[in-house]
């Protein structure tokens, strides 16, 4: 699959980008977790269209692992497949992928969602979406912790990309610029476990 770039087109004022990350094996689960079906759909079309329904537009889903054959199930509607190649080398290159496929949109920030969380809702996503400007920074928070869905406004982008290496993505710069980031309540409305083994593994 070769790269695609998302159509520039801007549904609003203050467009938003959603930004599934689903380039992963998933070797502790038996495979790639974009793959997995709950209650019939697959996990990377759930979070698209948690995206979307949550006002991201455009939506690029980079995959990696198996994307052909996710290529081949996957329901991707109006959203953008985009093909990681270094996708073996960890979250971060995905990361890097897709905000380089985002670069000619009109987007002001992106929302980044992880495929492996279907407990994530639009609703979470909509919190986070509000706060969009191009300096925005904020994640989800859950009591004392904090979690995705993650906002970056685009004049983060370039920092985030240089920071995400290996299998981190944009944790090193959001501790880096901590003083500046908004923490946003979603643990009333959104669940951020990830599914890190099958059900039957995990008892």
């Amino acid at each position: 699959m070769t790269h695609v770039s998302p159509s520039i087109g801007p549904p609003g004022p203050a467009p938003v980008a959603g930004l599934v990350l689903a380039g992963g094996a998933g070797r502790r689960y038996g495979g790639p977790k974009a793959l997995v079906r709950r209650d019939g759909r697959l996990l990377v079309d759930r979070a698209v269209q948690v995206a979307r329904d949550g006002g991201c537009a455009p939506v690029v889903a980079v995959l990696g692992a198996a994307a052909a054959e996710i290529l081949r199930q996957a329901e991707f509607g109006d959203a953008v497949p985009v093909e990681n190649p270094d996708w073996a080398t960890g979250m971060g290159s995905s990361l890097r992928t897709g905000l380089a496929a985002l670069h000619d949109s009109a987007a002001v920030a992106a929302l980044v969602l992880l495929v492996d969380m279907p407990g994530i809702t639009a609703e979470a996503v909509r919190r986070l979406v509000e706060l969009a400007a191009p300096d925005a920074l904020a994640m989800a928070g859950y009591g004392t912790r904090r979690g995705h869905p993650v906002l970056l406004g685009r004049a983060h982008w370039p920092g985030v990309a240089e920071l995400a290496v290996g299998d981190v993505g944009a944790r090193p710069y959001l501790r880096r610029h901590a003083a500046g980031l908004q923490v946003v309540p979603c643990d009333d409305v959104a669940d951020d476990a990830d599914l890190d083994v099958p059900p039957t593994a995990a008892g």
